[in-house]
């Protein structure tokens, strides 16, 4: 299986991208290609900018990717209850694409977390509900809350029914 992953956070430190690192030791099996949001960077989503100079050659790439990928792996950050500018301008862009499927009809599988008891509960409901109508296949989603008590760099989700919850979506994100 081909899978795309990313941290919606351009964070040198996100907690989001350590979660999602984790998880995908669990698909080792397949071909990762691990994209840093960083590297997509680009001008603020503008109308009048769209129409002077054309959809960015980045925002291309980035959808060429998601477009070779089988699933998506996606490390949803919560900036202020919502995305994180980085992700949000460059999911603007892609979606100016003519005659695009933003998320290509591919399969996804949504992780968030944050140090809170939530988890990253509100930006997972919107991504939820929004990815769907820009062609994405949500198998599963994952929140870990209170992320420095149940996580940790060398042994991953400590917390053992988190953990038990966290395999139980692998097993039903990688059934398809």
């Amino acid at each position: 299986m081909n899978i795309i992953a990313f941290s919606t956070s351009g964070s040198s430190v996100s907690i989001n991208k350590q979660l999602l690192d984790y998880v995908l030791t669990y698909f080792a099996e397949d071909q990762i290609d691990i994209v840093n949001i960083n590297d997509y960077e680009i001008t603020l989503y503008n109308y009048d900018k769209e129409v002077q100079d054309g959809i960015p050659p980045l925002a291309v790439e980035f959808q060429e990717r998601i477009n070779k990928a089988d699933l998506i792996i996606m490390g949803l950050a919560e900036h202020n209850g919502g995305f994180p500018v980085i992700f949000k301008n460059l999911f603007d862009w892609i979606s100016r694409i003519p005659k695009n499927i933003v998320l290509a009809n591919k399969n996804i599988f949504l992780l968030s977390t944050s140090p809170g008891p939530r988890g990253g509960a509100t930006v997972m409901g919107m991504a939820s509900q929004l990815f769907p109508y820009y062609g994405g296949k949500v198998l599963a989603t994952y929140t870990l809350p209170s992320f420095d008590q149940n996580f940790s760099s060398d042994k991953g989700v400590t917390n053992e029914s988190l953990l038990a919850e966290l395999k139980e979506k692998i097993d039903l994100v990688k059934a398809g």
